[in-house]
């Protein structure tokens, strides 16, 4: 038995030695606090959406306007006696239509019509790039909305060590 306490007395002592590095490193907290800086120039940061839908196209041949005859005393009482008449032979459908038409108006003939594809491009914004100031430095920052005048940033202060990586990209390294 006591061979076998000789033999594990310096696997012992090799699995403290490795274990000594290990306890000597302190991580070190961040001191956060939060501030205000700046703003000095905010640039919108624009995506362009481009669409395409068909449309039917027709060119137009103008017609000529129908000219009214303004009758005259005479012919006026005529008028009024052939449109009260006619009047009682027309249907309510021939008459609304018949007033919806404007006097001295035609519409134009359509011609030649074709389906044609047509390109609408959109732009919206998706982010802001964002110049402030924060103690007589500048700085540059891309951020998903406008932060007006005054920007709220995170202050973190931890001491320079050697040698030594921050917390954060340890924990990332393999």
């Amino acid at each position: 038995m006591p061979r076998l306490a000789v033999r594990l007395i310096p696997l012992f002592l090799l699995l403290l030695a490795l274990s000594a590095p290990a306890q000597e490193r302190v991580v070190q907290m961040e001191n956060v606090r939060l501030d205000y800086a700046q703003v000095l120039n905010v640039e919108p940061v624009y995506q362009t959406l481009r669409a395409n839908r068909t449309e039917e196209v027709c060119d137009e041949l103008p017609t000529l306007p129908t000219t009214t005859v303004h009758p005259t005393k005479e012919q006026s009482r005529w008028a009024r006696f052939l449109d009260s008449v006619k009047g009682v032979f027309t249907s309510d459908d021939d008459e609304a239509k018949a007033s919806n038409k404007p006097s001295g108006s035609a519409e134009p003939a359509l011609i030649n019509c074709r389906v044609v594809p047509v390109e609408r491009e959109f732009r919206r914004p998706i982010a802001y790039d964002v110049d402030y100031v924060y103690k007589g430095t500048k700085y540059r920052s891309r951020l998903a909305e406008d932060p007006g005048n005054r920007l709220r940033i995170r202050i973190s202060v931890m001491p320079y060590v050697p040698g030594a990586m921050p917390a954060e990209t340890t924990a990332e390294t393999p």
